[in-house]
């Protein structure tokens, strides 16, 4: 896996440098995924593998997938993943540029623990204050974990923030043993 992504970050980073030239985040954003659904069907494996259909083929076949929306960048970024048999890169390739887009827009990426289910107005007030605390745009992940029996504990970055009962309970039992 590590050997795909190596792969497929100069293919990602060459995409994000024109999306950013042709002011197109959120068009490349949205094609990228695009191409990374089809090139993740099962049917489409079994056709990106196969070594019977030439590059051509297969670069044909998935523009006609993609339908009338492609442009020139996109055709072209096709044409050279399959002549250099990268299509099943795709994946990759859709999140290194969505991590690079995110790192561009300043956005960073929040998992929140929980105890509890979060409904959706919990979570926007909780995000609210996050980005007021971190000075951020977070986008964030909800992760139920009973075992932290109250509270959240959240990571951002390499920051972690343990308002949990079972945090606050660790925090006590360290200050009794010292």
């Amino acid at each position: 896996m590590a050997e795909l992504v190596t792969i497929a970050r100069p293919y990602a980073e060459a995409v994000f440098r024109i999306a950013l030239e042709n002011k197109a985040l959120t068009f490349w954003s949205e094609r990228l995924s695009l191409l990374s659904a089809i090139a993740t069907d099962e049917q489409m494996r079994s056709c990106i593998g196969n070594p019977e259909l030439s590059a051509t083929q297969k670069s044909t076949l998935f523009k006609s997938l993609i339908g009338k929306a492609q442009d020139g960048g996109e055709a072209n970024l096709i044409d050279v993943l399959a002549n250099n048999e990268r299509l099943s890169a795709l994946p990759e390739i859709a999140g290194l540029f969505e991590e690079l887009r995110a790192a561009q827009e300043g956005v960073k990426e929040a998992t929140i623990y929980s105890a509890f289910p979060v409904d959706d107005a919990q979570l926007k007030a909780l995000i609210e204050d996050l980005e007021a605390r971190f000075k951020t745009r977070l986008t964030a992940e909800v992760v139920v974990d009973q075992s932290l029996i109250g509270g959240v504990k959240i990571v951002v970055g390499d920051q972690v923030l343990d308002t949990s009962v079972r945090g606050k309970l660790e925090s006590l039992r360290l200050a009794l043993k010292n």
